[in-house]
């Protein structure tokens, strides 16, 4: 699980642990999915500018998983 601080919270991205509990290696992700590594990288470690909403749908379709098995966020509490 990666999280990444922002300014009124935080993402936490959990598509490591995800693939670590299914035993699915990045490569058999990115083979299966038809996606590329680089962005698979991306999304496991936080380093994105913006969210591809294909990409997202093409994983969670594939792991039989909803979005906040890959990705959440949490708000600064106030």
């Amino acid at each position: 699980m990666y999280r990444l601080e922002m300014e009124n919270g935080y993402y936490l991205f959990k598509l490591k642990d995800l693939l670590n509990a299914k035993h699915i290696s990045i490569n058999k992700l990115c083979r299966d999915t038809n996606t590329d590594f680089k962005v698979i990288k991306r999304i496991m470690s936080g380093e994105l500018l913006r969210f591809d909403i294909i990409v997202l749908a093409r994983l969670c379709d594939y792991l039989n998983c909803g979005l906040t098995d890959i990705l959440e966020y949490y708000p600064n509490q106030k």
